[in-house]
């Protein structure tokens, strides 16, 4: 007879090669052919919601690996909150707008641009934008992501841009929009206003320059205006010194200021006294090479310095000496050199300045530089020179006209354009701002703040801080393609009309003919008929040439897209943590505005990708991974997993190194599955289904054990800690699973009669487990849940075609067994250590498997009688073919083990050794439990 044939060996269709990338294109189709995601939201119906918004990635090039991380982690949150009983809807958006497509389109054009109208650039950038959307969805979707994809919101859609200009509206209506003359960042190169969102900071080296000032009150005055200071005889020049590291400001200067509580040093230096604050002395005078000097006075910047005038050091006019608290000692000199045409905080000091003084001493808001950051005829010297450039030969000018009193260089963080990497400048341009302070935006964001769930914590300090921070938000941008901002200008007072009615009636316009119209459509084409200047009566204006800044398109997108569906507040936002400063924050902006609130219960945070090594990415290092480039080669699933595995809350490492451990761990969790499914072949759970009652311990615990894991990964979904999920299910499959339930199982499962009692108990346990595992794995490991899915018995899928139309598993209350699990960690202790006595003999050569071995058991009283009740399983829990347990003579606390070769014989089909082996003539090479299987 032939016995093998008789034994129940695995059988399954589920292959150990899980050859990704072959395989998960075909579930995508089959996913698409069903309609998957539109069947989850129909069962979904009903149902508690959760709205996770999509943050819209910019639609140019493709998709990097900071993308892949930040799509499937929200894939991960949107099918886990589905598995947990919620509707959880995910529409994917696009931020089609703004300056990098343009400066990709006028790039390309070269000098073709020159020939085009507004509307025609306007049609390349939509028709560049929608190839990358295009593009991008089809990466995004292999990445197993589901969504809206047919229906995705795009900011470049009529509806949406008119969403934006509504929502613009209602900022006018609240009465926070002024158009005015400010200091704004400002890239020379792409000739346009910055947001803070849109520099990055990097080390620049930059002048580092010391300037007079001198007084132009004589030294006699001067000393009965600081009575104490010894104005030594013969000083023939008294100066305010001043440091600055951008010397190209000085021809805008308009003020010097000192702060009202710091002590500044009369300072004589041969036939000139300078002044400079007591504390920094020591640095200034190394920092121009000044070694003879004695202090002759102090007094505090409050004692006498307001007001006096000094010279400027390129332009004409006077200087006054202003106080204000923004002066530090950190460097420089204490004298700060006042340019409110190029510094936001030197700008709001003359503000404040001119409120109080009189016509005749009121300061300008002088900015002698033009788009390209050139130097207008305003200053003669250095007209038409870019401001970088003409640096060294300011300084050049300053030492002839003996203004210089020290030069060097400094290596500094410096604010770079994010999009052509060059360092910007602080320049005063007529721009559109939205006031922090009126209806105090400011105030009410910062309480807002507090009612949000920020993860990390960590998070809401960033927020604030930038928040109570920040400058007037500047909404205007020059550049053609984005939405235009619907205001008007009347030509004859020069009346800025920005009217909600107005608004609406524009917005209704780009509705029905898409933003488009403003271009192509003249003023009077555009306005309401009858319209007319509230301040002089006039009918004729000129429309607005500048667009909205594209954070204000992208931070109004609850709007558009949450708030006509009722999903609004959404429950997250989940982003890069440079959104901070970016998304999370424009739209917190625009949410207090015009809704008093946050448009998002918590908002999620993830850090940035790096190498192996923790170093940034970048092409010019080699050290780039491509999303694209690991799907071919292991499949999406591997980074699927890689996104789960690391705390994504840090930076993530990613190498070639990290993704093998990967791939490692994947065998480990699939090779697992297909041993669960392969034991299935001949189970049908609504006829073989063992109750739990009837089952031995050892399922019970497996049960037990699987209840623990369900019950860490639910928690650690609802938690976001999905590298919490990898590290469990790993453990389980590895620990739990191979090493002990599984290991114990083959015997029963192989050799005892296929429909054994004892042998259906575990494929009950076994079904329950892959079950388990394949809905607990769903949202990380999308593909390969599926794949088990479809190779479980067919009763068992007949409700659910999908593992991702399903819920998560229960933790089942009859599992937990507080006594089970402590017998049984008693029971694996013991194990363990005849397991290390099994691996000793077997290095001794004394036995070759374990089933060759004997196991003597010598137990103190306790142990003895733990391990009597347990007789019947020790040799299978211990996968040997006999275990002898005796009372141990005299004092013993624990047990004892040895280890012989067993001197029964072995039997042919289960490879046993037992006594009974021989015992039947009919199967005289089988033992007693193997003749009772075959017969």
């Amino acid at each position: 007879m032939d016995y093998k044939a008789t034994l129940n060996l695995p059988k399954t269709d589920f292959p150990m090669k899980a050859n990704l990338p072959q395989r998960e294109p075909e579930m995508l189709a089959w996913w698409e052919q069903q309609k998957l995601y539109d069947q989850i939201q129909a069962m979904g119906q009903g149902r508690p919601r959760y709205v996770l918004h999509d943050g819209p990635p910019y639609a140019n090039g493709r998709i990097h690996i900071g993308h892949a991380l930040n799509k499937v982690l929200k894939d991960i949150i949107v099918k886990s909150k589905t598995m947990s009983g919620f509707q959880s809807p995910y529409i994917p958006g696009w931020d089609c707008h703004g300056l990098p497509i343009e400066h990709q389109v006028m790039k390309e054009l070269g000098e073709k641009k020159k020939d085009l109208s507004v509307s025609d650039i306007r049609k390349l950038c939509r028709a560049y934008a929608q190839k990358y959307v295009d593009l991008q969805r089809e990466e995004f979707k292999r990445l197993g992501v589901l969504g809206e994809w047919d229906q995705p919101y795009l900011t470049m859609t009529p509806g949406y841009e008119a969403t934006i200009i509504r929502e613009f509206g209602k900022f006018v209506e609240q009465g926070g929009v002024y158009k005015g003359l400010k200091p704004v960042l400002w890239c020379t190169q792409d000739q346009t206003a910055l947001a803070e969102a849109e520099v990055e900071y990097d080390d620049h080296v930059s002048p580092s320059v010391y300037v007079k000032f001198p007084v132009v009150t004589s030294p006699e005055v001067l000393g009965k205006t600081f009575p104490g200071v010894a104005f030594p005889e013969g000083i023939k020049l008294v100066s305010v010194v001043i440091w600055t590291t951008t010397p190209w400001t000085l021809p805008a200067n308009q003020a010097v200021c000192l702060h009202r509580d710091f002590e500044y040093a009369f300072v004589q230096v041969g036939d000139e006294l300078l002044i400079v604050a007591e504390k920094l002395l020591g640095t200034v005078a190394k920092g121009c090479g000044i070694t003879d000097y004695r202090v002759v006075g102090v007094k505090k910047g409050g004692e006498g310095f307001e007001g006096l005038e000094t010279q400027r050091p390129i332009s004409t006019g006077l200087s006054p000496i202003l106080l204000g608290d923004f002066v530090t000692l950190d460097q420089g000199t204490g004298c700060v050199h006042i340019a409110p045409g190029h510094g936001m905080e030197d700008y709001i000091l003359v503000l404040d300045h001119n409120a109080k003084a009189s016509p005749g001493e009121k300061l300008e808001i002088v900015a002698p530089v033009d788009n390209g950051g050139r130097f207008t005829d305003i200053v003669k010297e250095f007209s038409g020179q870019h401001v970088f450039k003409a640096n060294p030969k300011i300084v050049d000018y300053l030492h002839a006209n003996g203004r210089l009193l020290g030069y060097g260089s400094l290596s500094h963080s410096y604010p770079h354009c994010w999009r052509c990497k060059n360092p910007v400048i602080f320049r005063a341009t007529e721009q559109w701002f939205v006031s922090m302070e009126i209806n105090d935006l400011r105030k009410a964001a910062l309480a807002e703040i507090e009612q949000v769930r920020w993860i990390p914590s960590y998070g809401r300090d960033r927020i604030f801080g930038m928040i109570e921070n920040r400058p007037d938000w500047c909404l205007s941008r020059q550049r053609v393609w984005g939405v235009p901002i619907p205001g008007f200008t009347c030509e004859g007072c020069r009346h800025v009309l920005a009217d909600p009615v107005v608004i609406e009636h524009i917005a209704s316009l780009m509705e029905s003919k898409g933003a488009d119209v403003w271009f192509e459509r003249s003023a009077s084409e555009l306005l309401p008929a009858g319209t007319i200047c509230p301040k002089c009566g006039g009918a004729t204006f000129e429309k607005e040439r500048d667009i909205l800044d594209v954070w204000f398109e992208s931070g109004v997108s609850y709007a558009a897209v949450a708030k006509p569906k009722k999903w609004w507040p959404t429950d997250l936002y989940l982003e890069g943590s440079d959104q901070h400063r970016g998304w999370f924050h424009s739209a917190l902006l625009a949410g207090v505005t015009t809704d008093h609130r946050a448009p998002y219960k918590a908002v999620l945070t993830h850090g940035f990708v790096v190498d192996g090594q923790g170093k940034k990415m970048s092409k010019s290092a080699g050290n780039v991974v491509a999303p694209q480039d690991v799907i071919k080669q292991s499949g999406a699933e591997i980074l699927r997993l890689w996104v789960s595995a690391q705390d994504y809350r840090e930076d993530l490492r990613i190498s070639q190194e990290i993704l093998n451990h990967l791939i490692e761990a994947y065998r480990k969790i699939r090779n697992t599955s297909r041993f669960l499914l392969s034991n299935l072949y001949d189970f049908n759970p609504d006829v073989h289904r063992v109750p739990y009652e009837q089952l031995p311990e050892l399922d019970r615990w497996a049960l037990m054990r699987l209840g623990e894991l369900v019950g860490k990964v639910r928690r650690a979904y609802d938690d976001f800690e999905f590298h919490a999920i990898f590290h469990a299910v790993n453990n389980f499959c590895s620990v739990d699973l191979s090493a002990v339930y599984l290991d114990i199982l083959k015997d029963r499962l192989y050799t005892f009669r296929a429909d054994s009692p004892v042998r259906r108990g575990s494929q009950t346990v076994l079904f329950d487990i892959t079950v388990a595992l394949a809905k607990l794995l769903a949202p990380i490991l999308s593909f390969t849940a599926e794949e088990i899915w479809r190779m479980l018995p067919g009763v068992a899928r007949k409700e659910w075609t999908s593992v991702h139309l399903t819920l998560f598993p229960e933790n089942l209350a009859v599992w937990r067994d507080e006594k089970l699990a402590a017998r049984w960690e008693q029971l694996l202790a013991y194990r363990s250590l005849v397991q290390g006595e099994l691996e000793a003999r077997r290095r001794e050569k004394v036995i070759g498997s374990s089933l060759e071995a004997h196991v003597h058991i010598e137990a103190g009283p306790d142990a003895y009688q733990f391990l009597i009740s347990y007789a019947e399983e020790l040799s299978a829990l211990f996968i040997v073919s006999r275990v002898t347990v005796k009372r141990a003579e005299g004092k013993m606390e624990d047990i004892r083990v040895t280890v012989e070769r067993s001197d029964a014989a072995k039997c042919e089909r289960c490879w046993n050794y037992r006594e009974a082996v021989g015992s039947d003539t009919t199967h005289p090479t089988l033992c007693d439990r193997c003749v009772e299987a075959v017969r």
